[in-house]
């Protein structure tokens, strides 16, 4: 047996050791022994969990006020309470407190599988457990009128309800993301000014989905899958009708924004 026969086994099994350190360094296994991964989980999972509380809370007073169109008050309500939240956990987590922030910042290779995997559990957790409390707290009657604040079709086609989650998805990804994302602008903006853009990229959609339909019975996009899901989780019954909606328009706004993005030039002439 000469030295040869021997090297080609060894050079193997070394291309076979550095394609699963290549594989386990690009999902980002070592981040399950990151004590930072885990703090900013739990940040998710708390905001999260605020932001649900808060924001449905909002949302169904401007419903229920006396005013003669209402819906037109949530759009207020939902860039308020983003901006505040945004505010808040930019600096600590990125600032996700959605599965769509945290898929499409996996996709652009912004945080790990890993980590993305781990913010999505607190995410879905968080929403869960604001509910819960807000289910405790709030009037019953209250409770039941608005389906505690979930996501439902209302009166439109899954179909419609599909094209309007995927659209308005892609239009904060637009607008909010692309700046949002940008370290130089966002340099040059500041962290207020970014958060302002995305929070209002935010109620622009909301706007636009709760008016384009002319349906009263529908309450507009959920925008985030995991609210979506808490709700259903917690209240049942019609919200789990045409729920993969809520998470097949969002998942799918952001593929196709991410291909998009890769056709846009790097700098402005």
């Amino acid at each position: 047996m000469n030295s040869n026969s021997i090297q080609v086994p060894n050079q193997a099994n070394n291309m076979k050791k550095f394609q699963e350190a290549t594989f386990l360094s690009w999902i980002g296994a070592h981040e399950f022994f990151s004590l930072e991964m885990w703090r900013a989980a739990l940040a998710e999972l708390v905001a999260t969990a605020f932001l649900m509380f808060t924001l449905t809370t909002s949302i169904i007073s401007c419903l229920d006020s006396p005013e003669a169109e209402p819906k037109l008050l949530v759009p207020f309500a939902v860039f308020i309470n983003a901006f505040l939240f945004l505010l808040l956990t930019i600096p600590l987590t990125g600032g996700h407190m959605n599965p769509i922030f945290t898929f499409i910042a996996t996709l652009k290779g912004m945080i790990t599988p890993v980590r993305a995997i781990i913010y999505l559990w607190a995410q879905c957790i968080g929403c869960i457990g604001g509910f819960l409390v807000l289910r405790d707290v709030m009037s019953h009657n209250v409770a039941d009128k608005y389906s505690l604040g979930g996501c439902s079709l209302g009166g439109i086609s899954p179909l419609t309800a599909l094209v309007l989650e995927f659209s308005c998805t892609f239009l904060v990804l637009l607008v909010g993301v692309t700046i949002g994302f940008d370290k130089r602008r966002f340099e040059e903006l500041g962290l207020p000014m970014v958060c302002t853009v995305v929070a209002a990229a935010m109620a622009l959609s909301v706007f636009v989905s709760i008016t384009v339909t002319g349906r009263s019975d529908y309450a507009g996009v959920g925008l985030n899958p995991a609210r979506c899901l808490g709700t259903a989780l917690v209240r049942g019954g019609h919200l789990w009708k045409g729920h993969w909606v809520f998470w097949l328009g969002p998942f799918l706004g952001c593929i196709v924004y991410h291909c998009f993005t890769l056709t846009l030039p790097k700098h402005g002439p």
